[in-house]
């Protein structure tokens, strides 16, 4: 499926403003996202319930939502999130969780969780393996669950010829290319993750090719409780402290002269944004 280059645009300012706000590299979100469904926030998997533009299964994002959702405006769909003793997440009302499930297919929300869950994945890896944990390590825990991906990198330190079909049977039945070669021979541990590190490397080499965080205005300050993402290359401080001091100019002026400011020169439109975005509009 071909993705709407005006879409690709929205779906990449999306990604960075989750980058700016997490502090997580934005080249390994965007090769995941580009990885995972192609930019394509709409993708649905055939063989499980992966959805959206970071293929979130169910469980997996009702997790991610319940933990960090409140952070980013989400509040109403962690609230609704209950969790059994077991420890299986579920929501009581099913249009609401049908709408906690569609914002799976939102850039910004899918975005986010997926930099917040890489965040939580990182810190728990690296405690586990007591080394620092690269894009290929996280993109694993996205793959196959923390749990599965910190089996998985532990018996590869150990032993890295061991069968990944032999370890996980059961994903190896659900994605029998990933764990068998094309003569539908096993792959090692070691075989599996230079695989994927070869694709993760290659998708986001080639999404960056034609964007960067800095094509796609992907500096991001909060304003007044609003999100502003900045352009022109500017840092997020520069563009506050520009904004702040425009705005100081026009407080206490006519209406006449306070409009002067929405005239459309670059600069005048850039304050203008950036006061919209404060008021909420």
């Amino acid at each position: 499926m071909t993705v709407n280059p005006i879409t690709t645009g929205r779906i990449q300012s999306a990604i960075a403003l989750a980058s700016s706000k997490t502090g997580v590299d934005f080249d390994y979100l965007l090769g995941q996202a580009k990885l995972e469904s192609g930019l394509n926030a709409n993708a649905k998997a055939g063989t499980s319930s992966a959805s959206g533009l970071y293929q979130f299964i169910e469980q997996s994002w009702l997790s991610v939502v319940k933990k960090h959702g409140a952070e980013h405006g989400m509040a109403w769909a962690a609230n609704s999130i209950g969790q059994s003793s077991s420890g299986r997440l579920s929501v009581g009302d099913a249009g609401t969780k049908a709408a906690i499930l569609a914002l799976r297919n939102d850039p910004n929300a899918a975005s986010l969780m997926a930099a917040e869950y890489a965040s939580d994945n990182k810190a728990s890896l690296e405690g586990t393996l007591n080394r620092p944990a690269s894009g290929t390590d996280l993109y694993m825990a996205h793959f196959m669950g923390l749990g599965g991906a910190t089996k998985f990198l532990k018996t590869m330190q150990a032993n890295p010829q061991a069968s990944g079909a032999a370890l996980f049977p059961a994903a190896a039945r659900a994605n029998h290319n990933v764990f068998y070669d094309s003569n539908n021979q096993p792959r090692t541990l070691s075989a599996i993750y230079d695989r994927f590190a070869d694709k993760l490397g290659g998708a986001a080499a080639g999404a960056s090719a034609t964007a960067t965080p800095t094509n796609f205005a992907s500096q991001a300050l909060e304003l007044g409780g609003s999100t502003v993402i900045t352009g022109s290359n500017e840092s997020a401080e520069d563009a506050l402290a520009w904004a702040t001091t425009a705005m100081g100019k026009f407080t206490g002026r006519t209406t006449q002269a306070a409009a002067s400011i929405l005239r459309p020169t670059p600069d005048t439109a850039r304050l203008a944004y950036m006061m919209l975005a404060r008021l909420g509009g």
